[in-house]
C-alpha cells in the first residue's frame, strides 16, 4: 500500500535587492565661499532672483553677493509723447538747427529723468494713472511690483534691497538719454562725490567707419599722424560761424544735465548700502557712465547734496573747461570723425593738478581712447560756465 507523504514546496531563491543609489548633489559638496563666487560670476539681478527659489541654501545665499547687475528694461508711461522713441523720431525730423537741438535737450533729457525719478524714488508707482511713467525690470525677482498688461515689473531699488553685502553696483538704462542723429557721435563720462568732480566729453558731428580694405595697421599710423599734422590745431574761423561752437555747448550742456540728474536719483541706493565700493550707472547705448568709487559715494552720505531748484538733479557748481578740436580726426583702425571734439570739466574749485590729463585719455573704451589721446596733443581751449 502506497503511502502519500506530504512534502513541503521547495524553498524559493532568495535574490539579494539591488543597492539602493542616492543621488548626489555635488553642490552640497562645494563649500558656501566657491558658491558665493559662482553668484558674484552670474551678477545679473534677475538671474540671482530665478537662483534664490532652486533650493534654501541658495535662497540664504544670494542675499551675500557683492556684486550685482540692475539692467532696467523699459520705461512705462501712459504719454506715448515721453518716450524715447518718440523723442528720437522728432529729433530725426527737426535735425539741423539750434533750436531743434534745443528742444531735444528739453524733451529728450528731462522727461526720461522725471520717469527714473520717479522709478527710483517711489516704493511702489502705478502705471494706470494719469500721466504715471517709470523704469522697470521684468522678471521673477521680489520687490515692488508694477501690473502692466499681465506682465509684472518690478523696482531696482526694491530688488536691492534683497542684498546685504552688496560692494560692486552696476545698473543699466535701455537707452541713453540724448537723443542724437544717426552717425553723429556723443559720448561722456563723468564721476561725483556730493556734487560733480569731473567729466569727459567726446563728439563729432559724423563717423565714418573704416574702409575693411586697408592694408595694415601700420600705414593707418602713418596717415593719422600726417592728418594730424597738417593744420597747427586752431580751431577754424568757420567754426564760430556756422553753429559748431554752439552745438558743442549744447551737448556739454545735455551731458552735464544727464550726468546730474543720474547722481540725484542714485541717493536712495546709495544711503541704503552702505557697503558699497564702486557704483556704475550706465545704459546700453554706451552713451553716457556716471561713476562713484568708495571715497565719493561716502562723501556723498555724509556731506549734503545741492539740488537744482529747476529739477530734480544735482546742482552743477561753477566749472572750468579745456576743449580740443580737430576737423577731421582718423583713428589707426581708419574710423574717421569729423567734427571731432573733446572736452574735459572740473570744477572751478578743485584742487586738483590742472596740467594732469591723464583721467581725460583713458575715460573711454577703443578706438575712442586713441581719439582722446589724440586729441589733447592739440591746441588747448580754455573755457568757464556758471553754476545751473
Amino acid at each position: 500500500m502506497a503511502v502519500l507523504i506530504p512534502r513541503s514546496d521547495p524553498p524559493s531563491r532568495i535574490h539579494p535587492e539591488p543597492p539602493q543609489t542616492l543621488e548626489i548633489d555635488h553642490f552640497d559638496r562645494l563649500p558656501d565661499s566657491i558658491l558665493l563666487l559662482v553668484f558674484n560670476k552670474i551678477g545679473d539681478v534677475k538671474a540671482l532672483g530665478r537662483c534664490c527659489v532652486v533650493s534654501r541654501r541658495f535662497h540664504s545665499l544670494v542675499p551675500q553677493v557683492d556684486n550685482v547687475v540692475v539692467r532696467v528694461d523699459c520705461v512705462i508711461s501712459d504719454d506715448d509723447s515721453s518716450s524715447l522713441s518718440s523723442i528720437k523720431s522728432r529729433s530725426a525730423a527737426s535735425a539741423g538747427s539750434f533750436s531743434a537741438i534745443f528742444r531735444l535737450v528739453v524733451g529728450g533729457i528731462v522727461k526720461p529723468l522725471q520717469a527714473l525719478g520717479q522709478f527710483l524714488g517711489t516704493k511702489r508707482s502705478s502705471c494706470g494713472g494719469s500721466g504715471s511713467s517709470s523704469l522697470s525690470i521684468s522678471g521673477d525677482d521680489e520687490g515692488g511690483e508694477i501690473e502692466q498688461g499681465g506682465v509684472t515689473h518690478h523696482s531696482p531699488t526694491q530688488v536691492l534691497k534683497n542684498f546685504d553685502e552688496i560692494r560692486y553696483l552696476r545698473i543699466e538704462l535701455p537707452s541713453g538719454e540724448l537723443g542724437i542723429d544717426d552717425g553723429v557721435l556723443l559720448k561722456w563720462r563723468a564721476e561725483f562725490g556730493s556734487t560733480l568732480d569731473n567729466c569727459v566729453i567726446l563728439g563729432a558731428s559724423s563717423v565714418i567707419q573704416p574702409n575693411p580694405m586697408r592694408i595694415s595697421q601700420a600705414v593707418d599710423t602713418t596717415i593719422v599722424e600726417a592728418s594730424a599734422s597738417d593744420d597747427n590745431g586752431s580751431i577754424p574761423e568757420s567754426f564760430y560761424t556756422n553753429g559748431g561752437l554752439k552745438l558743442r555747448v549744447v551737448w556739454t550742456i545735455s551731458s552735464l544735465i544727464a550726468a546730474s540728474a543720474r547722481h540725484y536719483l542714485l541717493q536712495p541706493i546709495i544711503a541704503e548700502h552702505k557697503t558699497l565700493d564702486s557704483l556704475v550707472l550706465t545704459d546700453s547705448d554706451g552713451q553716457g557712465v556716471l561713476c562713484m568709487n568708495r571715497d565719493q559715494l561716502e562723501e556723498l552720505r555724509v556731506k549734503p547734496l545741492s539740488a537744482s531748484s529747476a529739477s530734480k538733479r544735482t546742482l552743477v557748481p561753477a566749472l572750468n573747461m579745456r576743449l580740443w578740436y580737430a576737423p577731421t580726426l582718423e583713428l589707426p583702425d581708419g574710423t574717421v570723425l569729423k567734427g571731432a571734439t573733446l572736452v574735459a570739466i572740473r570744477p572751478s574749485e578743485s584742487k586738483k593738478e590742472v596740467s594732469d590729463i591723464s583721467w581725460v585719455s583713458s575715460a573711454f573704451e577703443e578706438p575712442y581712447e586713441t581719439a582722446a589721446k589724440m586729441l589733447v596733443k592739440r591746441r588747448t581751449y580754455c573755457l568757464e560756465m556758471n553754476s545751473f
